[in-house]
């Protein structure tokens, strides 16, 4: 009886540990598309129907940019303004201390939707030096999307978001940034068997019904 009841317990206690392991350590979905491809608004809906935390690189650097004493606002300024891929160290560091935030409010939150980032070669190698066993990166979910498409959702989003890079000039800079640097990263991960596409031309409710899909099968 005794001995039974010792290896139940003994069988648990590795169980419990692998789960407080876990919890520890942060889940990762890399959400990557093209500007205007809906990644924010899926993100959104993903948050409300399942316990993910949505991590936009691009609002991260965003509020860092308009935070008052930041010694990397005008880099990244001038950066979002051209189009241009802004320095790993910076964006790697604003996401690694949001997740942390996160998960000391509350240690059940350690799913993150990263969105926008890994962007290019770079990013990718960035993470890798400074997150490698500190973060799982489950899969990559991919908003597909046409290059017109995006930027025709974009300019009119830029009628209302404030967003000084919502303009034809700075979208078309973004798409070829995209194309050039970001689908090679995706590809990458779809040797590996890690990417999930959703076709994202469609209504928010059908993209949604496939990430749905997805996100049930994976967890």
């Amino acid at each position: 009886m005794i001995g039974r009841l010792f290896g139940a317990v003994s069988q648990r206690v590795p169980s419990l540990i692998s789960r407080v392991l876990l919890v520890m350590k942060p889940q990762v979905v890399f959400v990557l598309g093209g500007p205007g491809a809906g990644k924010g608004t899926q993100c959104s809906n993903i948050v409300e129907k399942y316990s993910y935390t949505h991590l936009s690189a691009g609002d991260l650097l965003r509020a860092e940019r308009a935070r008052e004493g930041s010694e990397f606002g005008q880099l990244i300024s001038s950066h979002i303004k051209e189009g241009k891929i802004v320095p790993v160290e910076i964006t790697i560091n604003l996401l690694k201390k949001a997740m942390e935030e996160t998960m000391q409010k509350d240690a059940k939150k350690f799913r993150f939707l990263i969105d926008g980032f890994p962007r290019n070669e770079d990013n990718l190698q960035g993470w890798k030096t400074v997150m490698d066993g500190k973060a799982d990166i489950k899969f990559v979910l991919f908003f597909d999307c046409a290059n017109e498409v995006c930027i025709n959702r974009c300019l009119e989003r830029g009628k209302s978001s404030g967003r000084t890079d919502d303009n034809r000039e700075s979208l078309e800079k973004r798409i070829q940034t995209y194309l050039q640097s970001t689908r090679p990263i995706i590809d990458l991960y779809q040797k590996d068997g890690k990417v999930h596409t959703v076709d994202a031309s469609r209504s928010v409710d059908e993209v949604f019904a496939d990430v749905k899909s997805i996100l049930d099968k994976e967890f």
